[in-house]
């Protein structure tokens, strides 16, 4: 266990600064005048843009550039974004937020896919699945772009169920809305995966030892095939708690939540390469850490699986 948890632990750190070097790439290597860009339609000093190209080192060579920002990554230092603020205090401000979204919302996916997934693999082919697997057919059909804004006008500012918006600094209440929406982006793939887990595992020759050996029908589901079933959910699981800290740019953006997807967006529109690569960085890391747990957890659920 301890060699394969070094050898992953060497894998992130690759997978780390060749996903930075990527991203740095995109943002740096072809930009056209973010300088400008910030400033708008304004002309911007000659000894104002002077100053903001030694202090971000616009007139290095790319790679020297790139040193330049894992060398301030390294020591904890994010710099200091386009518009003068420190990115590492913007983070501060960010993260909390965007976490509390994520985990709510995957909170509320687990709940209803996991829940719903067991009950139609259960019971495959019955009214309950036909129309578990109508409402994912419609929920994968249904994009985030279109589904927040409805939300958001039929929950929230017409039936006032909840608020409209999330505000500077939201708590679990106002959170509620945008993570049950964030939750449809991974909830469809979670009821879909644990459905097919089940009604697998239901068929298994350990099920039908079990019940020949006069095992209660609970203890063979909740003892057995739940155990079973459950480790792909849990890889599923684990990805998805990811994607909902990185996707969360249209959620936030819609319900003005001042998380890591709305200053990521921000960071886009502008060009502010600092600001995206120092949340892209720490998004990077998220992954790696979640897919490491994920893999370490597979030994936990099913004590046939070691890693050696």
């Amino acid at each position: 266990m301890f060699r394969y948890f070094v050898r992953r632990v060497l894998q992130g750190v690759l997978t780390f600064f060749g996903a930075t070097f990527i991203v740095y790439a995109l943002m740096f290597a072809n930009q056209t005048d973010p300088l400008q860009t910030l400033a708008g339609e304004r002309p911007l000093p000659e000894n104002v843009r002077q100053a903001l190209t030694e202090r971000y080192h616009l007139d290095d060579p790319f790679i020297v550039q790139y040193g330049h920002y894992m060398r301030g990554l390294l020591t904890g230092d994010f710099g200091i974004s386009l518009t003068n603020r420190s990115i590492k205090e913007m983070m501060e401000q960010a993260w909390p937020v965007t976490v509390r979204l994520a985990l709510l919302a995957i909170v509320i996916a687990v709940l209803i896919s996991v829940t719903s997934g067991i009950i139609s693999g259960i019971r495959r082919g019955g009214p309950f699945d036909t129309v578990t697997l109508i409402i994912t057919l419609i929920l994968l059909a249904l994009p985030i772009v279109v589904l927040a804004p409805l939300a958001q006008l039929f929950f929230g500012v017409q039936l006032k169920w909840f608020p409209a918006t999330a505000g500077a600094d939201p708590g679990v209440y106002q959170l509620l809305l945008p993570a049950a929406v964030l939750a449809t982006l991974v909830m469809a793939t979670e009821i879909r995966v644990t459905r097919a887990s089940v009604a697998e595992n239901l068929r298994s020759d350990y099920v039908r030892t079990a019940r020949a050996k006069g095992l209660s029908k609970r203890r063979v589901i909740g003892v057995h095939v739940l155990r079973n079933s459950l480790i792909p959910v849990i890889t599923l699981i684990g990805l998805d708690l990811g994607n909902l800290m990185a996707g969360a740019i249209v959620t936030e953006g819609v319900f003005n939540i001042p998380g890591v997807g709305f200053n990521l967006f921000r960071g886009i529109r502008t060009e502010d390469g600092p600001l995206v690569v120092g949340f892209v960085s720490i998004l990077v890391i998220v992954f790696i850490v979640v897919n490491l747990v994920v893999d370490l957890l597979y030994a936990v659920l099913d004590p046939r699986i070691r890693y050696e």
